[in-house]
C-alpha cells in the first residue's frame, strides 16, 4: 500500500528531470505530506490539443506535467467518492479489474516524489518510516489515470499508484510497496514505445532492496496538516 508521500521538487526541477512541459498552470506545490484526494503533479505523455480542446493527432505526443487528484475515479463512476477506494491499484489483475483495465491499456502515468511513508505495527502502536531510493534521488512511480465528468459537467483528472509485493527490506514493515520505475522504463510505461500487456506487467515488480533506504520519521507525519520539511528527516526510534 502507499497512502502518504513527500513531493519536494518544484516544476522547474521536474521539467528538467522528465524532459516535460509544464501544464500545471502555476498550481503545483511542494508538499512533504501528500494525502489522498489532493491534487498533485503527475507526468503523462499525450498529443497536444487545439484551442477548442480537440486532439491534434498529427502532432507528436509530448511529456507534460499535469495536476491530478489522488484516487482514481473511473470514467463510468457515478460519484467521485469512488476514488477513496482507488488510491492504489494492485499489479495483480490490473489488466482485468473494471476500475483499472481501461487506464492500464491507454492511460498510464508517472508520479514523481522523494519518499513515501509507511507504518509498522507495534502492538497497539504504529511506528512511521520513510522509504526512498538509497541515493536519495527522485522516484517515479507507476500510475494509472482517468478523466471523469461530474453530473454538473466538471472534468476531474485522477490517478492511482500501482503497487506490488514488498521487497525483503520493506516486508517487515508492510507487505506491499508502490512500483518504482527506473528511468530506462519510463518510455515504455508512458507509451512512447510500443509494448504489449505482458511487457507492461513485467515492469510491475518489487524494486531491488539494495537500491532502497528505509528510515524512521517523526510521528507527526500521521497528521496530514503537518507538512514541514522536518517530516522526512530521520527520527530516533523509542
Amino acid at each position: 500500500m502507499c497512502g502518504r508521500y513527500a513531493a519536494t521538487k518544484d516544476p522547474a526541477a521536474l521539467i528538467e528531470e522528465f524532459a516535460a512541459i509544464d501544464l500545471t498552470e502555476g498550481r503545483a506545490r511542494v508538499d512533504h505530506n501528500v494525502a489522498p484526494t489532493k491534487n498533485v503533479v503527475t507526468v503523462v505523455q499525450r498529443h497536444p490539443r487545439d484551442a477548442e480542446g480537440d486532439v491534434l493527432e498529427d502532432e507528436p505526443a509530448v511529456r507534460s506535467l499535469r495536476l491530478m487528484r489522488w484516487g482514481l475515479v473511473p470514467f463510468w463512476a457515478k460519484d467521485i467518492k469512488v476514488g477513496f477506494a482507488n488510491i492504489n491499484a494492485k499489479a495483480e489483475g490490473i489488466d482485468t479489474k473494471p476500475a483499472f483495465r481501461e487506464a492500464f491499456a491507454r492511460r498510464r502515468c508517472l508520479i514523481p516524489f522523494d519518499c513515501f511513508y509507511e507504518w509498522k505495527k507495534l502492538g497497539k502502536d504504529r511506528e512511521p518510516y520513510a522509504v526512498g531510493l538509497a541515493d536519495r534521488k527522485l522516484m517515479a512511480l507507476a500510475g494509472l489515470w482517468e478523466t471523469w465528468r461530474s453530473p454538473a459537467g466538471e472534468r476531474v483528472r485522477s490517478f492511482a499508484i500501482v503497487t506490488t509485493a514488498a521487497n525483503d527490506l520493506l516486508a517487515p514493515i508492510h507487505d506491499r510497496m508502490p512500483v518504482i520505475l527506473a528511468p530506462g522504463n519510463w518510455p515504455v510505461w508512458l507509451g512512447e514505445r510500443p509494448a504489449d500487456p505482458q511487457e507492461l506487467k513485467s515492469l510491475l515488480v518489487p524494486y531491488p532492496a539494495d537500491d532502497i533506504a528505509v528510515w524512521p520519521v517523526d510521528k507527526r507525519v500521521g497528521n496530514v496538516n503537518n507538512k514541514d520539511p522536518a517530516l522526512i528527516e530521520p527520527a530516533a526510534v523509542a
